[in-house]
C-alpha cells in the first residue's frame, strides 16, 4: 500500500510538471527551434543527473543483456517522443499539446497487453476508443489550419511513442537505479540528436538566449522537466503496473490547459473541450478498472 501511494505521488508530480512544460516550450521554441531545444535541455539534464549520481554514489554498470532495452527507451521515448512533442507544440498550442498527449494512458493499455501480457478487457478497450476519438476530434477540427493539424499529428506520434517507452521501462530490472537508467537513456538521445544539431546551432540568435525568460525556460526544461520529471515518472512506473500508472497523465492536461489560458491567453473552443472530455473519459475508465 505504501508503494502504491508513493508511486501515485511520483507520477502525479511528473505529469503536473509536464503540464507546465508545454507553456514553457511554447515560449522558448519561438527563439530556439524544437530539435535544438531538445538537445539543449538534455545537455542541462545530463549534467544535473551526473551530479546527483555522483553525490549519491550510484553504480553505473549496466549488464550487456539490458543495453538494447536502455537504447530502445532512449530512442523511442527520449528522442522520437520528445522531438515530436516539441514540434507539435510549436505548430499548435500548449493546450493541444497537453490534451493530445494525455491520451498516452489509453495507448499504454495496448502496449502493456502486447509486451507485458497485462489483461485487456472491455473497459480498457473502450478507453482506447474514447481517447482515439478525442484525439481525432481535436486534430480534425474543420476551422483548424494546416499548421495546427500537422501539430496535432506530431503530438499523436509523441503520445504513442511515450506510451511504448513507459511500458518498456517496466521491463528494466528493478535493481537498476532510476538515476542511472534515466541518465543512459538521455545520453542515447544526445548521441542521436548531435549530428543533426551541430550544423544548425549558428542559426540561433545568441543575444536572445541571454534573456532570463529563455535561459530560465531551458533550465526548467532541463533540470525540472527532464531530469526531475523523468526520474519521478520512471520511479513511479516501477511501483505500479503500466495500465494503472498511465492514468496519472490526467494531471497533465489540467495543468497545461490552465497555465496556457492564464499565461499565454489561449482560447478554449467547444470542440476542443468535447475532444478533451472523450480523452479524459477514456482515462477515467482505466481508473475504474484499477479500482
Amino acid at each position: 500500500m505504501k508503494n502504491t501511494w508513493l508511486g501515485s505521488i511520483y507520477l502525479a508530480l511528473a505529469a503536473s510538471i509536464w503540464g507546465g512544460m508545454y507553456v514553457v516550450v511554447k515560449i522558448v521554441v519561438s527563439i530556439i527551434p524544437p530539435l535544438e531545444l531538445v538537445w539543449m535541455r538534455y545537455l542541462v539534464a545530463i549534467i544535473a543527473l551526473l551530479i546527483i549520481g555522483l553525490m549519491t554514489r550510484q553504480s553505473w554498470r549496466i549488464h550487456r543483456r539490458d543495453l538494447l532495452l536502455i537504447i530502445a527507451i532512449g530512442v523511442i521515448g527520449n528522442t522520437i517522443s520528445i522531438v515530436t512533442q516539441e514540434i507539435g507544440t510549436k505548430l499548435s498550442s500548449a493546450q493541444m499539446g497537453a490534451i493530445i498527449t494525455s491520451s498516452t494512458p489509453a495507448f499504454m493499455v495496448i502496449f502493456a497487453r502486447l509486451l507485458l501480457k497485462e489483461r485487456l478487457n472491455v473497459k480498457k478497450g473502450l478507453s482506447v476508443c474514447l481517447a482515439t476519438m478525442g484525439v481525432l476530434l481535436i486534430v480534425g477540427k474543420g476551422h483548424m489550419d494546416i499548421s495546427n493539424q500537422l501539430g496535432g499529428i506530431s503530438l499523436l506520434v509523441a503520445a504513442l511513442t511515450w506510451a511504448l517507452m513507459s511500458v518498456l521501462i517496466k521491463r528494466v530490472p528493478s535493481n537498476y537505479s532510476q538515476i542511472v537508467v534515466t541518465t543512459y537513456s538521455i545520453l542515447v538521445a544526445i548521441v542521436m540528436l548531435t549530428p543533426f544539431v551541430l550544423g544548425r546551432l549558428h542559426e540561433i540568435n545568441i543575444y536572445q538566449l541571454t534573456h532570463p525568460t529563455i535561459w530560465g525556460g531551458v533550465l526548467y526544461l532541463g533540470v525540472v522537466s527532464t531530469a526531475g520529471g523523468f526520474l519521478l515518472w520512471n520511479r513511479g512506473l516501477q511501483m505500479l503496473n503500466a495500465s494503472s500508472g498511465g492514468l496519472f497523465f490526467f494531471f497533465q492536461p489540467l495543468v497545461g490547459t490552465l497555465l496556457g489560458w492564464l499565461i499565454l491567453g489561449e482560447n478554449i473552443g467547444v470542440t476542443f473541450w468535447i475532444g478533451s472530455i472523450l480523452i479524459l473519459s477514456g482515462v477515467l475508465l482505466v481508473i475504474q478498472e484499477t479500482k
